[in-house]
């Protein structure tokens, strides 16, 4: 295959000079990577429209995507790199070149390295992710295991949740399916390309759709069978009380459980109290509908559940996930056609149809003496699991000041904002001897380093990408980056050379590391440098059942409801069965409202976006919702300054009254500086399997400011 140039070259039929130039939006989750027409003329971008017959997104762009040119050119980018002259948090800097900031951070990170250990440095990545399996090995072969991400935080609860019951990541195979369940799904918001995958099939092949979600929503109204509204942080109740009723009516499939699960005997007298009843005094769900629902699944052949990082935001998140998945496992929903399907990652956590090396590149430098990352042990199956960081701790780390605390921390992308008490990470980042910050813009975290370093978008880099489906793409930039911007692995490269890691690869440069990765491919990589994706010869569909056939890797060999991991290990304090436990009120009648801290909107994501002008004009106020029924006992009308109460402070946000929730409920949406909810959320409700914040069950009290 021969490779072309990057860009189509003029438009048809037009004198003005504009250009069309490939790339991808990186925006949001590595899930979605849209294609990007970038027009370009003299260098500058013009405008942004979706490829047509791009892979997930065909053409189209969501309202994040369609503000990448005011995105990329935002005021406060970024375009030298700088050191900092005033006190931390000042934002008073002072532009230095290139070889400056990177002799003054290698000597701080090699001395204290000398000093007090390898271990005393940290390396986080936030958005975004295309760079990790660099920083992860930079981190390794620097001689820490204090690599953490805001995964410590996203999706990565249900991955775990799936790692206990069969040892490999589950996704969709949604054309098959007869039903899908919504479980916290919105695609209309987040993930919008699956919407239009819902609709077609359910339309083409006729497929049910259940929403579970205690707001009505977009996809609830358009896409919805049955919507059940469970109040928040209870789903894992409510899914073993669908269990119940599978299980009393015989709607499982015995032969299949027989086979391949194991622990059902044990999840079976588990499930016996949750009766529909009870079901429905624990989540608010009618027995009614709970009924329904299994009614439902019973009807059904295939069915699958998407992937949704919202469901692992509660202090119970992981085992609420474990439950509902739990649901798949005794239907026989798993490995099945129109099921959820075992997946191996083949780049970048996205399961594209073949195998690379990236795994085997991350742990290749993997430090095995060095000392347990930060969180090992308040978190054990976290890092029994993944062995990063938990990144929930770190501020607790350094604010320790003691012997085990990180002194130097580099951080690329870091958006201090994301961590419940974030105050409590201001001030560690006081107390660190030295910070790195890598980012496009002049962020509230940037302001508390030493030296900040100008990042690329991704319409100023070439990367290389994977989709499902065996597809593969290495693209080049539509622009030249801004001022001195660099991409994220340019400077981890630069770095690695300054600092003279052992480790050629590294200092070999990103298209040198993913060379290496995927050397085994059937195609060299300078046949993916292509206008658009293209396919890997040889990739097969795949096998239903082929992989509970040969046995997984679990200790029993089988999909396991009943964890032995767990199990093998008592002094974790870990329950081995998918059990329920209440989200935890610090003092019910002093917060009677159920908050939700972090509901999507389709205009941000975080607070990436609060700062281009298209985007922030959607929802200009933070605002906070709640239902007409609690606006009119308390007073409160559409506009009016709300006071907002936890156990840990307070916040005025603007009301907003909406049918769309239901009375005691309360959502907030993130990522506002001006009025930030994580600051006012208790950083110590925590789940204790995963580590992962109660963004999404916290507890509240509103008071109208008059």
């Amino acid at each position: 295959m021969k490779a072309v140039d990057h860009m189509h070259g003029k438009i048809p039929g037009s004198e003005s000079g504009i250009e069309v130039r490939h790339t991808q939006c990186d925006i949001c989750t590595p899930g979605m990577h849209c294609g990007l027409d970038v027009l370009v003329k003299d260098g500058k971008i013009i405008k942004v429209e979706g490829t047509e017959g791009f892979p997930v997104s065909n053409g189209h762009l969501c309202t994040k995507g369609a503000g990448n040119r005011q995105y990329v050119l935002r005021e406060d980018r970024i375009l030298t790199p700088l050191r900092r002259t005033g006190e931390r948090g000042d934002g008073k800097f002072e532009p230095v070149s290139w070889e400056e900031a990177l002799d003054t951070i290698s000597a701080k990170f090699l001395d204290i390295r000398e000093k007090y250990g390898a271990d005393k440095a940290a390396f986080y990545s936030g958005y975004g992710k295309y760079y990790r399996f660099m920083l992860r090995r930079f981190a390794n072969a620097f001689g820490s295991q204090n690599y953490g991400t805001e995964s410590s935080a996203c999706f990565t609860s249900g991955w775990m949740a799936w790692q206990i019951a069969s040892r490999s990541a589950m996704g969709m195979n949604m054309p098959n399916a007869e039903l899908l369940i919504g479980w916290g799904a919105n695609g209309f918001h987040s993930r919008y390309p699956m919407v239009r995958n819902e609709i077609a099939n359910k339309e083409k092949n006729g497929m049910k759709i259940m929403i579970v979600d205690p707001r009505i929503t977009p996809a609830s109204q358009r896409l919805a069978d049955l919507h059940l509204r469970p109040h928040l942080g209870t789903d894992g109740a409510l899914a073993l009380s669908i269990a119940h009723v599978l299980i009393k009516n015989g709607w499982v499939d015995l032969p299949y459980i027989e086979k391949y699960v194991h622990g059902y005997e044990e999840y079976k007298a588990y499930v016996q109290q949750f009766t529909p009843e009870k079901g429905a005094q624990l989540t608010g769900v009618p027995a009614v509908d709970i009924i329904a629902a299994a009614e439902l699944i019973h009807s059904c052949k295939g069915i699958c559940i998407p992937e949704s990082s919202t469901l692992g935001h509660h202090r119970n998140g992981m085992q609420n996930y474990r439950a509902i998945m739990s649901l798949l496992i005794i239907t026989g929903n798993v490995d099945v056609k129109g099921g959820q399907l075992p997946v191996e990652f083949s780049f970048m956590e996205r399961a594209c149809g073949f195998h690379t090396d990236e795994e085997e590149f991350m742990d290749e430098k993997w430090p095995t003496d060095a000392p347990k990352a930060i969180g090992a042990e308040e978190f054990p199956l976290w890092y029994y699991l993944k062995g990063d960081m938990q990144a929930n701790k770190l501020a607790d780390n350094i604010l320790a000041q003691d012997d085990h605390s990180v002194r130097a921390l580099l951080a690329l992308g870091m958006n201090y904002r994301m961590f419940t008490s974030d105050q409590r990470y201001i001030e560690a980042l006081k107390k660190l001897d030295f910070f790195v910050d890598v980012d496009l813009f002049m962020t509230d975290t940037a302001k508390y380093a030493d030296i900040v370093l100008p990042a690329c978008s991704s319409l100023e880099r070439e990367q290389f990408i994977s989709y499902p489906g065996g597809l593969v793409w290495y693209h080049g930039k539509a622009i030249e980056p801004l001022g001195e911007a660099k991409s994220d692995p340019d400077i981890l490269t630069l770095l690695a050379r300054k600092m003279d890691l052992d480790d050629d690869l590294l200092k070999g440069g990103y298209e040198a590391c993913v060379r290496h990765i995927i050397r085994d491919l059937p195609m060299d990589l300078d046949e993916m440098k292509t206008e658009k994706p293209v396919k890997l010869p040889g990739v097969k569909p795949y096998v239903f059942g082929s992989t509970l056939e040969q046995g997984l890797h679990t200790p029993s060999g089988k999909l396991e409801l009943y964890s032995e991991i767990i199990a093998a290990h008592p002094e974790w304090g870990l329950d081995a069965l998918p059990t329920y436990t209440p989200p935890y009120n610090p003092d019910p009648e002093a917060y009677p409202f159920r908050l939700c801290a972090g509901a999507r909107i389709p205009n941000a994501l975080h607070s990436r976006l609060h700062d281009v002008p298209w985007e922030r004009s959607l929802l200009p106020e933070p605002s906070v919702e709640m239902s007409p029924e609690d606006a009119e006992n308390l007073g409160v009308e559409l506009g009016d300054d709300v006071e907002i109460v936890t156990n840990i402070g307070s916040l005025v946000f603007k009301a907003i009254p909406t049918a769309t929730i239901m009375p005691g409920d309360v959502f907030i949406y993130h990522g506002y500086r001006e009025k930030d909810i994580n600051s006012i959320l208790d950083g110590t409700n925590l789940d204790p399997y995963s580590g992962f914040p109660a963004y999404r069950s916290a507890y509240c009290n509103i008071r109208r400011v008059s």
